[in-house]
């Protein structure tokens, strides 16, 4: 097919920190030297922060680095960390307060900030168009455009105006562009679909360790004001979650008596009758949590995974032509609980090596050595090599004995212990079979600090064309069925927060796997952790999927 084309000196794949940062960071650097660099920036949601998810504690460290006057131009960090409580739960009701000086260093939050990360893109979505930065939020980048020579030279978005059958719709149809570029930077987040292309075509995850994941459920509430305190950080371990299923959770007091609650459960768990939905649900009803959400009113809701698996599980990090940045690399740092700041660096790294590539007279579509050389010698691979240990320690050790180590690791070697734990076993490959898993009865929802899947979803804002192709692929589509319903009770019908995936009984008494596709927060989880890997998650059509507000 005959495409219409837009030419770009470099296209970013992904409205997110990394890839805002990267834009923002080459026109700067275009400016200093007086050159003309174009960028363009293409994001799925349908604004920039509407599929933005996170926690968020943020660290300024990069922010301080791309815009030192953040302060006098607006930047919404407007809750200084006041203090962290971390606790153990030990069931239902118990939980123990961790002396401050048993935290591992990593975990405290001085000089941080409670944020929206989705206000944050937001600001620098604006600052990023003042500087000359061009953004068409709406538009997903469905494939990598590749010549024949291995090379990248841009994206394809996807067409607009298609039929469930992949046909076009009379009157609607709109082919998607091709956006040239002489370099491209993907940063679509957590697990982003050409990513995950990318590191198969050309094998850039063939030395890394397997990279690991967790799911993060997320609620925004406005409570009593009797109940709120600025700037209070609470982080949990333990219950709801145990060793073979484990996590940990959050709740951040923001500004204006709003906190955001959320529970991020690690997708190496092991039973898999396990709901993080239900689990979330039930945590809230801990009496430490219930304390501040009682009487309160819930205002949003979302779910987004994360990749822990740090430093160990990093990819090769160029192509030619391209190259990850952000999530789509894997920069969060486990130890921390926070990419934001990583994401932004490795961002600002990547459009450095551009910018020097584009002022040296090169042509675009080789590889970016010097992304890959400025990266190790920078304070990002520093980070994350300290925190290497952190996730396999857990995963190893438990809970307790792994947070034990970290304690060691982190406060007393400052990260530089002179060995380094590995843990290559994927999360999809940790489900054990139901019949020797134990049924997990979960409570039902009581609608005021607990609530069902679909009233959840409704809150997240999100919606789809629904006469399109349906975003979620099955490999196989005799599996669910077949396969993973006999072995494993089919727990796409647990692990989706959003419930897409049902299997329903038909008149004659067989299954049937039903897919609602309209549902899909994005969150990615049923790409990562279906056991026979049969589910690939794809972009559906742009401006589709949540439209989160102040997330």
């Amino acid at each position: 097919m005959e495409r219409e084309y837009m030419e770009f000196d470099v296209v970013i794949v992904g409205a997110g920190p990394a890839g805002l940062s990267a834009a923002c960071r080459l026109k700067q650097k275009a400016t200093a030297a007086g050159q003309e660099i174009s960028v363009c920036v293409v994001e799925k949601g349908s604004e920039v922060g509407a599929h933005i998810l996170s926690g968020a504690v943020f660290e300024p460290r990069a922010l301080n680095e791309l815009f030192p006057d953040w302060r006098e131009l607006g930047a919404p960090l407007n809750t200084p960390v006041k203090r962290d409580d971390i606790y153990l739960f030990q069931s239902g009701e118990a939980a123990r307060k961790i002396p401050d000086f048993l935290v591992p260093k990593t975990m405290h939050n001085e000089g941080n900030y409670v944020i929206s990360l989705g206000n944050l893109c937001r600001w620098l979505a604006q600052q990023a168009e003042a500087l000359g930065v061009e953004i068409y939020p709406g538009f997903a980048a469905q494939e990598a455009l590749i010549d024949e020579s291995g090379v990248v030279r841009g994206i394809i978005t996807g067409d607009l105006g298609v039929d469930h059958e992949g046909k076009p719709k009379d009157g609607v149809y709109t082919p998607g562009m091709e956006l040239r570029a002489k370099y491209t930077l993907f940063a679509e987040g957590c697990r982003g679909h050409i990513g995950k292309q990318l590191i198969k075509k050309y094998g850039l995850d063939a030395e890394a360790d397997a990279q690991h994941y967790g799911i993060g459920i997320k609620e925004l509430w406005e409570i009593d004001p009797l109940r709120h305190e600025q700037g209070l950080v609470v982080h949990t371990a333990g219950w709801p979650l145990d060793d073979e299923n484990p996590g940990g959770s959050f709740l951040y007091h923001l500004e204006n008596n709003q906190v955001v609650v959320g529970l991020i459960v690690d997708l190496s768990y092991s039973n898999p009758f396990l709901s993080p939905f239900d689990e979330f649900q039930r945590y809230k009803h801990h009496p430490v949590i219930r304390q501040y959400l009682e009487g309160g009113k819930r205002i949003s809701y979302g779910a987004r995974a994360i990749c822990k698996g740090g430093l160990n599980s990093l990819p090769k990090m160029v192509v030619p032509g391209a190259a990850l940045i952000g999530c789509d690399l894997g920069t969060l740092n486990f130890a921390k609980i926070k990419g934001s700041h990583t994401a932004m660096k490795s961002g600002m790294l990547a459009a450095d090596a551009i910018a020097d590539a584009l002022a040296a007279g090169r042509a675009g579509g080789d590889e970016l050595t010097e992304y890959v050389a400025s990266f190790k010698s920078s304070w990002l691979y520093d980070e994350l090599f300290r925190s290497r240990n952190f996730g396999a320690a857990i995963h190893k050790f438990g809970s307790l004995l792994g947070g034990a180590f970290n304690f060691v690791d982190q406060n007393l070697f400052d990260g530089k212990l002179p060995f380094t734990l590995h843990d290559n076993k994927p999360d999809y490959a940790c489900l054990k079979p139901a019949e020797e898993s134990e049924w997990i009865d979960y409570p039902k929802p009581d609608g005021q600090i607990s609530f069902d899947k679909l009233s959840s979803v409704f809150l997240s804002n999100t919606n789809h064309e629904e006469d399109q192709p349906c975003h979620l692929k099955l490999a196989d589509p005799s599996i669910p069925i077949l396969r993973n319903l006999p072995i494993y009770d089919e727990p796409a019908q647990r692990y989706c927060p959003a419930g897409v995936y049902e299997v329903m009984t038909q008149e004659d008494g067989s299954k049937r796997f039903q897919i609602n596709a309209q549902n899909c927060v994005h969150c990615k989880t049923c790409d990562i952790k279906d056991p026979a890997q049969n589910i690939t998650w794809v972009a559906p059509e742009g401006s589709g999927g949540p439209n989160y507000p102040n997330m």
